[in-house]
């Protein structure tokens, strides 16, 4: 029986966590990048190196085509590293075409492949004002929102080609990332979540959970959880060496 994935950002924060996590559970992990300089790294991590831009739609749907996954696992963000504040302006603009032209492409070379399920990246920390922890059927701020606008905008077009796409959809709302990778050690916002436990999230979703979306964030009182404990028996407190 086949077992394979696609893993799109396979050498990000997220990516090479997962990475380890799926190999261990017996999968074999295509992982893309768009630099022919870190295949070496993913071969070294026992992912075997994929170089293309999500932007090319016919190399990448050429290549998912003749991989045949059974999960493409979206993982791609165009963010500075710790979120260096001179850069986020410009990176927020970019961000969000990736989040809309990078998963529409993602998801018609997923479906082209007759993937089973999709798994992709979102955020949480974008919820409207009102009573806490937010539920994922809450409303998001407004797109007329003066600085995550176009953010918002980005997330909802992410997550509405995930979740109706002819696969099965899972979207996963991360906290603000931090731990090995992310440049920030600790928490940084109320319902941020560490890189590990986010990892251990998009592991869990390949097998649990259907489609729709689901929070990934700590238990601090912003977020509601309930849903991914319930269906993935996520832990927010979950690390790699079994300690917090």
């Amino acid at each position: 029986m086949s077992k394979t994935i696609f893993l799109a950002g396979a050498t990000g924060a997220i990516g090479q966590i997962l990475s380890r996590l799926l190999i261990a559970r017996g999968w074999t992990v295509y992982g893309s990048t768009r630099s022919e300089s870190k295949t070496n790294q993913l071969s070294k991590m026992g992912v075997k190196p994929v170089v293309v831009d999500v932007y090319d739609a016919e190399l990448l749907k050429e290549i998912l085509a003749d991989i045949q996954p059974d999960v493409v696992i979206h993982q791609l963000t165009d963010l500075p590293y710790a979120l260096e504040e001179s850069k986020m302006t410009e990176a927020l603009v970019s961000n969000a075409r990736l989040r809309t032209v990078g998963t529409g492409n993602l998801v018609a070379a997923a479906e082209n492949a007759g993937c089973k399920r999709i798994i992709a990246q979102s955020i949480s920390f974008i919820y409207d004002e009102g009573a806490s922890p937010h539920s994922e059927s809450d409303p998001l701020l407004p797109l007329t929102h003066p600085v995550y606008g176009e953010t918002v905008e980005g997330v909802l077009n992410l997550e509405r080609q995930v979740v109706e796409s002819k696969t099965e959809g899972i979207v996963l709302r991360y906290g603000l990332l931090y731990g090995p990778g992310t440049g920030f050690d600790a928490p940084i916002a109320p319902g941020s979540v560490h890189v590990e436990a986010a990892a251990k999230a998009a592991e869990l979703a390949v097998t649990g959970g259907s489609t729709g979306i689901y929070n990934v964030a700590e238990n601090d009182g912003s977020v509601s959880t309930d849903k991914a404990q319930k269906d993935f028996a996520w832990d927010a407190d979950w690390r790699e060496n079994g300690k917090i």
